[in-house]
């Protein structure tokens, strides 16, 4: 072939991703059909994976309008494949996450990208090393991307885990709290607010969601319905059984707070007996296997110097 033609294909290749390059910055900045539409239909409930696909208004990050699209795809696959939708969103409640379904699903495969592209460098540098290795670097790499979605998720459990415990250890104090605020003659929603107010955690931001809803209207019972139902500390949802029942049934409800501490305190105190009787033959491993040989290197030790030194 001609110098000529070899100028033309090239010429003709360049254009080409010329034009793909062009159509594909105007369809990114052009707004969506969704984007013009649903700021007006704002009081409709949007499904979680429309809610997601959506863009926000102002979004200029390149790589969120370049990639953001293959994202979300790929999480609408591992949904269909791994499903649970009800038991995320319950995790993500439960772990006070303010995110949906499909934005957890989004980010379980950026996890499982991450690990997928740490494996593909492993794998290319052993396949430098051993031509054949390439089929294992293969399947490295798929054990790597569901490894980086099954690490996500286990991370969510992790994350609903540590913050039951974080509020299981606020709730005796916070109770104590409520308790005396209401026994010092306030309501129910001025003891709530003044505890708000002046404490700070977990347990507290959900304390502070149900007073939200209370200035919003909804009857004191029916947010701590709402808080028994969301949260996952048994505890901590009869405690609000239990203030639902004293508001309606006109209950004494600094008694019940206080029933409700010392239970608290109770169930901690045995969990920690629980779990030293569990441990105790962990416990035994340092007596047994460093103080118990160190004590009779000490106790025989002079000993056998002794009969060396008198040995003739």
């Amino acid at each position: 072939m001609s110098a000529a033609v070899w100028g033309g294909v090239l010429g003709a290749t360049a254009a080409g991703g010329a034009w793909l390059a062009a159509s594909r910055v105007a369809a990114v900045r052009r707004p969506q059909l969704a984007s013009r539409v649903m700021p007006f239909l704002r009081d409709l409930p949007q499904p979680d994976g429309l809610r997601a696909a959506t863009p926000a208004a102002g979004t200029t990050n390149p790589l969120a309008a370049v990639f953001g699209p293959s994202l979300q795809r790929a999480a609408a696959g591992v949904e269909r494949v791994l499903g649970g939708s009800t038991s995320v969103r319950r995790r993500l409640e439960r772990a006070g996450l303010d995110r949906s379904v499909h934005d957890f699903r989004v980010q379980q495969v950026v996890w499982g990208l991450v690990a997928l592209i740490g494996a593909a460098v492993i794998g290319v540098v052993r396949s430098i090393a051993d031509p054949g290795a390439v089929v294992t670097s293969l399947v490295l790499c798929g054990l790597a991307f569901v490894g980086g979605v099954v690490a996500c998720d286990n991370r969510l459990t992790s994350l609903v885990t540590r913050r039951e415990r974080e509020i299981l250890l606020e709730f005796p104090v916070l109770a104590e709290l409520l308790a005396l605020a209401v026994a010092a003659g306030e309501g129910p929603v001025a003891a709530l607010d003044r505890v708000v107010r002046r404490s700070g955690g977990e347990l507290s931001r959900e304390l502070a969601t149900v007073l939200a809803a209370i200035r919003t209207g909804e009857p004191v019972s029916s947010a701590f319905d709402r808080l028994a139902s969301r949260t996952g500390v048994p505890l901590v949802a009869r405690f609000a059984d239990g203030i639902s029942v004293a508001v309606e049934r006109g209950t004494p409800l600094a008694d019940v707070l206080h029933a409700q501490a010392a239970d608290v305190r109770e169930a901690g105190r045995r969990e920690l007996i629980e779990s030293a009787a569990r441990r105790e033959v962990l416990m035994m491993v340092p007596v047994v296997f460093v103080i118990l040989p160190v004590t009779v290197l000490f106790a025989f030790w002079p000993g056998v110097v002794g009969l060396s030194l008198t040995t003739p």
